[in-house]
């Protein structure tokens, strides 16, 4: 995991939530934590990690996550054993 991508796992779990986080940013965390990322119909995203799954809508027009949707990258993240303190393991 690069540094981008750990700034991106340490935004994802800040508080309050944020809302300036960049979908194509959080498909790469998914992507370096070993997860499959794949497209479904329209704007969905499906993502598979640690054998835990889930669906996201892609944010359109705007490039950045709403607060809702990192709420739930949040869980999937929790879900699949991802910790905000996992940023400071070494890559």
């Amino acid at each position: 995991m690069n540094a981008k991508q750990r700034k991106t796992l340490t935004a994802i779990f800040a508080m309050p939530v944020r809302s300036d986080v960049l979908w194509s940013d959080i498909e790469s965390l998914f992507r370096a934590l070993g997860g499959e990322v794949s497209e479904g119909a329209g704007s969905r995203v499906r993502v598979a990690l640690s054998g835990v799954r889930a669906v996201f809508h892609r944010p359109h027009p705007e490039r950045e996550t709403d607060k809702g949707t990192l709420k739930s990258v949040r869980r999937f993240l929790l879900a699949a054993g991802i910790s905000s303190e996992e940023t400071n393991a070494t890559p």
